[in-house]
């Protein structure tokens, strides 16, 4: 007999589901969203490609009818599909518990039409008792949910398509402009921005070492007279300048003075203890947001790689469903986590069960906290891979802390008095913090944007002194000051953005979902519109440009508050408070002050070329601006331009710098001087990914030869650049020796990552720069004959999971391996992540080339430390791009 049939979105998911329900149900996969909006031209449907929407799938005339298609690489998975519910005498669609699980299998009954009868059922967790509980409550597929999803998914398509081809014309080709990307990218502008505008201010406190028999503990000067001392909390952190009232500014020379004063007016005396006791409470369970801020904080993850990871221990039946605004727990895991906090912390360190009110507003989508779905697999009793391991520890500590005891804290502070030669007091305070009772801090503490806060939270005991204690000089008492120390500090400009506090500023400002914030940081760094510093998420000049454009354009679109009025209203589409329709005529045609999208994008002739100024150059008063050209930001000042170094931040970009670059392209290159093999000038120049040595002259425009060039190291500067070292560098790659064992030569270069030897398509990293002219043909064999290693000393595993066919231009092999956060194809040069939906198994060689050739295009764009791609002297593109925009 035929069985019911489950259909949900990944093959590991159905793998788990499949191991609940035996031989009594059929489980499928549709391998992600089966059909969509068209994403080219060769998509779109042929009885639309004539009407001036067409491109756009949605019909903006009549009720704005989207028009999905099956995309080729579907096609084969949606014929197996319909052959499992030929005969299913039931259809369960099992796809994630939100908007856009509704939406999935809403599409799957359309495309599919089954002949029985189709349930939704939903669940957050996969375990048996929840998957059979949800098979049990079976309902029909909730059509107000897909309407949101849907009108969603034609806002963004009508934001993105109206929108880009404005970029593309008055900015640079293949940009793109989205709801929630913009409006995120807009944010790390204007803080980029503030950077630039910020002016350092130094600043001086003096800090007094005290020692006591048994302890040393540090007092700062905190108030002279009536008068605070002056510390960074005094500043305008977003312009470093001075605004704290009544407030004393020390320089150097006061607080060396105050030194030789105070320490020859001993002894000093404490004037003040307070001693208060503290409840520190424990942080709720994580939600999407949270999950992915504190990923990023304690582990370095990006919101990317930990949704990944996330991913994958929900399919695996690890954890609750991973997209979730909420912050409560069931039952059944209070019931859990109490006993689990009981057996390996005792009895009084339980302090549930605890519920946490959810902070978010209009906070929907699944309604369980992110938590372990079985609190007995500790971290320790688990074997994961490694970042899904490192995740689920997270995890389980803050989930277990939150139905833990409050920490008990004392809190002293101490202030001590010393005298002035004039009589003045000088106030010193020392703060403490002992733990009485640990409660959940034994299991878990929240980590912070900010270092000096995490520093803060650290256990500091203090001595036990009284009212009236003196401290004198050392062998005179008991309590001595043994230094005295004036501290210089400087105000530094307001940090930029990380996936975390990116992640927090949106989630506050209620712009997009949570769910959707690691796509968005995805997207804009894969667009160029930034980079990372660590961390830190840099802007692009390029992102420059296109936030001015919109701002001064499109500036309701890019309003903060903008996407929290959409994502309001999709909430009342949701719940059946709001016709889809009316939503989407009230963005596309206006209403209510609101002119509408279609209205804005109009008359795209009256917008000007942005442009980005620098300052003006104080000899010759000519302004210096920053444009965005074919090849990246250039700097210009009248006729003369020249390529900004795409690592050089915008902040960090001063208008010397620019003047300098200016001044090296109108005087051409440096000679060092000729080659004595070839007779070839050897110059150094600076270029798009930094300064780099050429040998002979620039190509005339069209010719096919290149000169050959190299890369400065990080340890090479142009202006003590020497022939010798160039030629060293220009000698590069290097043929260290032939391995008779792989019948493969082996060669060391220089890398994005450093020094390299490589032999087929391995590498290893080599230590010093200088190893890659010294290393021998035995130490190269010896280096591959040891596990490549990655990261914190983990070994990398190259398992090939299949060979898809010869790269079409390179004739190089194309793979498909496994990855440390999923399966990326590779032709040995260049890896590019397999989409996570997309079956390796169908992968073809065409669609390997094409996610290659993206991340080429990517990679290009960051482009550290590689020589210059040729292209045309300061003249070409560039001059025509500014005299349309002149």
């Amino acid at each position: 007999m035929s069985k019911p049939l489950v259909i949900v979105e990944s093959p590991a998911k159905a793998k788990t589901l499949a191991r609940f329900l035996g031989n009594q149900f059929r489980v499928e996969a549709s391998v992600g969203h089966v059909r969509d909006l068209p994403e080219n031209a060769s998509e779109v449907p042929e009885s639309i490609k004539k009407e001036s929407w067409g491109r756009m799938g949605v019909d903006v005339e009549h009720g704005f009818k989207p028009y999905y298609v099956v995309s080729s690489d579907r096609k084969s998975r949606i014929r197996e599909l319909k052959a499992a519910v030929k005969d299913a005498p039931e259809v369960l669609l099992a796809t994630d518990p939100d908007r856009e699980g509704e939406s999935i299998s809403w599409h799957l009954r359309e495309v599919l039409k089954p002949k029985g009868s189709v349930k939704r059922i939903v669940f957050h967790e996969i375990t048996e008792e929840a998957v059979r509980d949800a098979i049990a409550h079976a309902r029909d597929i909730d059509l107000k949910l897909v309407d949101a999803q849907e009108s969603r998914r034609i806002l963004d398509r009508l934001y993105g398509y109206m929108l880009s081809p404005v970029l593309w014309k008055k900015v640079q080709t293949g940009l793109s402009a989205g709801r929630v990307q913009s409006v995120a990218v807009r944010l790390i502008v204007e803080r980029e921005e503030e950077r630039r505008a910020f002016r350092r201010s130094a600043y001086w406190d003096l800090d007094a070492r005290v020692r006591t028999a048994d302890t040393q503990f540090t007092a700062s000067l905190v108030r002279v007279g009536q008068e605070r001392v002056a510390s960074g909390k005094d500043f305008d952190p977003t312009t470093g300048a001075l605004i704290g009232r009544n407030v004393r500014l020390l320089d150097e020379a006061a607080a060396r003075g105050m030194r030789e004063s105070l320490s020859q007016r001993l002894p000093w005396t404490v004037t003040s203890v307070e001693e208060k006791p503290a409840t520190q409470r424990p942080s709720a369970p994580f939600t999407t947001s949270t999950l992915q801020q504190e990923a990023n904080r304690k582990l370095g993850f990006s919101a990317d790689r930990t949704m990944s990871a996330a991913q994958r221990l929900f399919q695996d039946g690890v954890i609750s469903y991973h997209r979730t605004d909420s912050t409560t727990l069931s039952d059944k895991a209070l019931r859990e986590a109490a006993r689990a906090i009981k057996g390996m912390y005792g009895e009084p360190f339980y302090g549930g069960p605890r519920q946490y009110q959810t902070k978010v507003k209009n906070a929907q989508e699944a309604h369980e906290a992110i938590r372990p779905t079985d609190f007995e697999q500790t971290p320790q009793s688990l074997s994961l891979p490694p970042d899904e391991a490192r995740l689920y520890d997270l995890i389980w500590k803050r989930t277990v802390a939150s139905q833990m005891a409050e920490a008990q804290l004392l809190r002293t502070t101490l202030e001590i008095t010393a005298t002035g030669a004039d009589g003045t007091p000088h106030v010193f305070t020392a703060t403490g913090k002992a733990i009485k009772f640990a409660g959940f801090l034994r299991a878990y503490v929240e980590g912070s944007d900010d270092p000096a806060s995490e520093l803060g939270d650290q256990e500091t005991i203090l001595p036990k002194l009284a009212v009236g204690d003196r401290i004198t000089a050392p062998g005179l008492g008991p309590v001595a000051l043994v230094g005295l120390d004036p501290k210089a500090h400087e105000t530094v400009p307001p940090p930029r953005y990380t996936d975390a506090s990116l992640v927090k500023r949106l989630e506050e400002d209620g712009i997009g979902r949570p769910s959707t914030y690691a796509s968005i940081i995805q997207t804009i760094e894969r667009r160029g519109y930034v980079w990372r510093q660590g961390k830190a998420l840099v802007p692009s000049y390029t992102a420059f440009a296109v936030t001015r454009l919109l701002k001064d354009h499109f500036g309701q679109l890019v309003e903060l508050g903008f996407t929290g009025r959409v994502e309001e209203d999709l909430d009342q589409v949701s719940n059946g408070e709001l016709d889809r329709t009316a939503f989407l005529e009230q963005f596309y045609n206006g209403q209510d002050g609101w002119p509408g999208l279609r209205h804005l994008v109009t008359n795209e002739d009256r917008i000007d070329y942005p442009v980005i100024d620098l300052g003006v150059d104080p000899d010759s008063g000519q302004k210096i601006v920053i444009r965005i050209g074919r090849y990246g930001a250039y700097v210009q000042m009248g006729e003369a331009n020249a390529s900004i170094p795409e690592d050089v931040a915008p902040a960090d970009f001063t208008l010397e710098q620019a003047l300098t670059l200016l001044r090296e392209k109108t005087q051409g290159p440096q000679s060092l001087g000729n080659d004595p093999k070839s007779g070839l000038p050897v110059y150094v120049l600076n270029g798009r990914f930094g300064p780099y040595v050429q040998l002979g002259e620039a190509p005339e425009k069209g010719s096919k030869e290149k000169p050959r060039r190299a890369s400065l190291t990080k340890n090479d500067r142009p202006d003590t650049m020497t022939l010798a070292r160039a030629l060293e560098l220009l000698s590069l790659p290097r043929t260290v020796g032939h391995d008779a064992e792989t019948g493969q030569d082996i060669i060391a270069n220089f890398g994005r990552f450093g020094p390299y030897v490589k032999r087929g398509d391995e590498f290893r990293s080599i230590g010093a720069d200088s190893d890659v002219f010294t290393i021998t043909l035995d130490q190269a064999i010896e280096l591959f004959k040891q596990e490549k290693k990655r990261g914190r000393g983990r070994t990398a595993t190259r398992t090939v999971l299949r060979e898809v066919g010869l790269h079409p231009a390179s004739q190089a092999k194309v793979e498909i391996l496994e990855g440390r956060y999923g399966p990326y194809v590779t032709d040995g040069t260049t890896n590019a992540s397999v989409p996570k939906d997309v079956a390796v198994d169908s992968l073809t060689l065409d669609e390997a080339v094409g996610l290659l050739k993206a991340r080429e295009g990517t990679s290009a764009k960051k482009g550290r430390g590689r020589a210059p791609a040729k292209r045309a002297p300061a003249g070409g593109a560039r001059k025509r791009a500014a005299k349309r925009s002149a």
